[in-house]
């Protein structure tokens, strides 16, 4: 559908950084850029507002979410909260073949290059795939599959955010923090890869923070 091409366009635009935190998503200029009526266009802008990667504002139309937004807070403080449990959970319940699985997700993880020059600043997309995949990997082992339904939805919520604070936090070493995480896991130390996940979600947070703009 029409719908879903223009979707995946402004998606991949935002992801990419082809629209500034903060910048005004006009339809009326998206729509003639896109060469698509003006319906098409809020559409798909409404479909971004609800995986959060636009904002509606009143009388205002809609907008890239801003960098200092508290919701980038409030997201990871959601996250920690179901996906702690959830790992020690998984930590404690997976088999040997969520232990296959998670190495090889991280193997995944740990070849795929972080960036591409023609995708922009951020990071690839290719290794957001893999990102996302290693994170879930580690938390299926708790067999739990509302909660890991839960993890997807926030996941998609916070997709801006892991690439921002990618992008501000440069001398961060997120390969070693994975290592980090896949190496707790399967010494099934649920203490420990708990601790490891939640300072891991933190130091995305922090690049964030409304503090760093006051």
């Amino acid at each position: 559908m029409l719908s879903e091409q223009v979707h995946a366009r402004l998606r991949a635009a935002i992801l990419h950084g082809a629209h500034a935190p903060g910048d005004a998503l006009k339809p009326q200029e998206l729509a003639k850029e896109q060469g698509v009526s003006l319906a098409v266009v809020r559409e798909a802008l409404v479909r971004l507002v609800g995986e959060g990667l636009a904002d509606r504002l009143p009388n205002r139309g809609f907008a890239v979410p801003a960098f200092s937004d508290r919701r980038w807070q409030e997201l990871t403080e959601a996250r920690l909260t179901i996906e702690e449990p959830m790992l020690r959970m998984s930590v404690e319940r997976g088999d040997v073949e969520w232990e296959a699985r998670v190495r090889a997700a991280h193997h995944r993880l740990a070849r795929t290059p972080a960036f591409a020059p023609e995708e922009g600043e951020y990071c690839s997309d290719a290794w957001a795939e893999a990102h996302h995949g290693f994170h879930r990997t580690l938390l299926e082992g708790c067999g739990n599959s509302v909660l890991l339904d839960t993890f997807d939805r926030m996941w998609t919520a916070s997709e801006l955010a892991r690439r921002w604070s990618g992008h501000r936090t440069p001398s961060r070493a997120p390969r070693d923090e994975h290592r980090r995480l896949e190496e707790a896991a399967l010494a099934r130390d649920p203490a420990a890869a708990a601790a490891v996940l939640v300072r891991h979600l933190s130091l995305t947070a922090a690049a964030l923070s409304p503090d760093r703009y006051s």
